[in-house]
């Protein structure tokens, strides 16, 4: 039985900084549950709304169905009541419903839909996707606006009129105008969180088009700078944010975008930066090289970030 009914779930979350905890692998690529475990129990001793398990920072892309049940049910016994964990659906339409079907018995509270694979949609066809997932399950649900997951203002309202437990969307097109028409069409009836990659690159300016919090992929390394910089967004401190961006932020952007897939790999890496490592990626990503996981480390020393509990 969930703890949060799906509108509860929707207004706890809206007002805090969510994450994605990495999945943790052993040396040969096996998922190590008693590490998701760890990580999950220390990432819930922070202040932080709720974790999205074997998300997209989690390499949910490369789990199998059976691992990602796996995770998430170790995420929801490692975390703490305050902290909801919430589980992903991604793939064709019959796995994206195993997975919320999933989710549910491993005890999550709510489920974030990401893009079907490969195929394009129109909005006829992701209607039908995301009511597919819906219906399966009772969890709150969340679509990730990204990739070729494309979701209209209009789709997006008839979602939440056929289906109570439908709760939020989550942004990674930053498309300024459709964002807008997408909170005038919707209003408070869902809540709106920003996931573009490094989303603190663009978590103040996002915050003006109603989406009021967003998910820290680097929450997974430096919490206590995360949460600070999501006091400053939400406190609207202008110079708080720019100076955390030139100190921390656009040097990891520097460091992330030497190659395609470090968006995933460079969280890893500073997982072990600090002192808590949490394994190898899969592939098709790769391992940041010894002189990016150097230069990552020097910038976090630098920085002066390292968390307090590590």
């Amino acid at each position: 039985m969930s703890q949060f009914a799906p509108e509860d779930l929707a207004a706890h979350l809206k007002d805090g900084l969510l994450s994605f905890p990495v999945t943790a692998f052993d040396a040969e690529g096996e998922v190590d549950l008693a590490k998701v475990s760890a990580h999950v129990e220390w990432q819930a001793s922070y202040g932080v709304a709720g974790l999205f398990a074997a998300g997209g920072t989690g390499e949910g892309f490369s789990l199998t169905p059976a691992e990602a049940k796996d995770v998430v049910g170790a995420a929801v016994a490692a975390s703490r009541s305050e902290v909801p964990v919430l589980g992903s659906a991604g793939g064709n339409t019959r796995q994206a419903v195993q997975n919320a079907k999933d989710a549910q018995e491993a005890g999550a509270e709510g489920l974030l839909v990401l893009p079907p694979y490969l195929t394009e949609s129109d909005q006829e066809g992701l209607y039908r996707h995301v009511s597919a997932i819906c219906a399966a399950t009772d969890l709150g649900i969340i679509v990730y606006n990204r990739a070729n997951a494309h979701y209209a203002p209009e789709t997006v309202a008839r979602l939440a009129e056929s289906h109570a437990n439908f709760i939020g969307f989550k942004d990674a097109h930053g498309d300024i105008e459709h964002l807008g028409k997408m909170y005038a069409l919707n209003g408070d009836r869902l809540f709106y969180l920003g996931g573009l990659p490094t989303a603190e690159t663009f978590a103040l300016p996002l915050l003006q088009l109603g989406l009021s919090t967003y998910s820290s992929a680097m929450f997974n390394f430096v919490p206590e700078f995360a949460l600070e910089f999501y006091a400053d967004v939400r406190a609207q401190d202008r110079d708080a944010v720019n100076e955390k961006l030139n100190r921390f932020v656009f040097p990891y952007l520097d460091i992330r975008d030497r190659v395609k897939g470090y968006g995933v790999s460079i969280v890893k890496a500073g997982l072990k930066a600090i002192g808590r490592d949490n394994g190898p990626v899969r592939a098709p990503l790769q391992d940041l090289t010894e002189a990016d996981l150097a230069d990552l480390s020097a910038l976090i020393e630098r920085a002066g970030i390292a968390p307090a509990l590590h």
